[in-house]
């Protein structure tokens, strides 16, 4: 396989679809040799090929999150194939439960941390040695602002009603991998940020959401190709910093 030195290669996980899709196609727009990560082998390879229609240099990657043989055998082909990853931009989510904190059934609670957060964890300690390799790695962790127990806790904010202790929770542990991870890697040209793309329409939701996969898709842009003075251990929207 023959690679263009220019190229930057990313790795976006749950790329078949959704905001993931929509990150593919922008970051591919702007020269990003794209791999569409995917558990579903069909569902991976339509995203590759609709992504080759519109001239970006797209390739599947087949991944299950949540199967560590899956994730070695990604992290090994890319090794192979790539040398390296300049940007891993971690998008896969569940959001399962529906009821109050009182009654959300214990297994809901692990399955949900299992997928959201465990799962990250994994993909990132096996791809770090990768983006290592990059001189300016990026690492951009797909968040929520109902992460946020400042948000969670003002009655003003717009979202103050959904409370959902799994999805929640999971993604204040995922801001908390941000910072420890970018804490690790200050000294390295490697920059670890957790984005928020909003109240978005995707399946996640029922397309319930009030935003769009390409505007949600803009800060995950954005942190994935920041310049070498721009933030590392942070949580950001489309309107700045998050709080935490």
């Amino acid at each position: 396989m023959t690679i263009k030195k220019e190229n930057k290669i990313v790795l976006i996980t749950g790329a078949n679809k959704g905001i993931g899709f929509e990150t593919a196609r922008q970051l591919g727009a702007k020269g990003f040799t794209v791999l569409v990560g995917a558990r579903s082998k069909e569902r991976g390879k339509e995203a590759e090929v609709k992504l080759q229609g519109e001239g970006i240099d797209a390739h599947f990657i087949e991944i299950d999150v949540t199967d560590q043989a899956s994730i070695d055998q990604a992290t090994k082909k890319i090794e192979e194939d790539y040398k390296k990853l300049d940007v891993l931009v971690n998008n896969v989510g569940v959001a399962l439960d529906k009821i109050t904190a009182s009654e959300l059934d214990i297994s809901v609670l692990r399955e949900t941390f299992d997928i959201n957060f465990f799962s990250m964890f994994a993909v990132t300690k096996a791809m770090l040695p990768l983006v290592g390799k990059s001189k300016a790695g990026r690492i951009v962790n797909m968040s929520s602002g109902l992460g946020s127990l400042t948000q969670q806790s003002d009655p003003n904010y717009e979202y103050y009603k959904y409370k959902g202790l799994a999805y929640d929770s999971s993604k204040t542990a995922i801001n908390q991998l941000t910072v420890h991870l970018a804490y690790e890697l200050k000294d390295s040209s490697i920059k670890v940020n957790s984005a928020d793309p909003g109240f978005t329409a995707t399946d996640l939701n029922n397309f319930r959401g009030t935003r769009s996969v390409e505007q949600a898709s803009n800060i995950v842009v954005r942190l994935a190709t920041l310049p070498e003075d721009g933030p590392t251990g942070g949580f950001f929207d489309e309107n700045g910093v998050v709080p935490w």
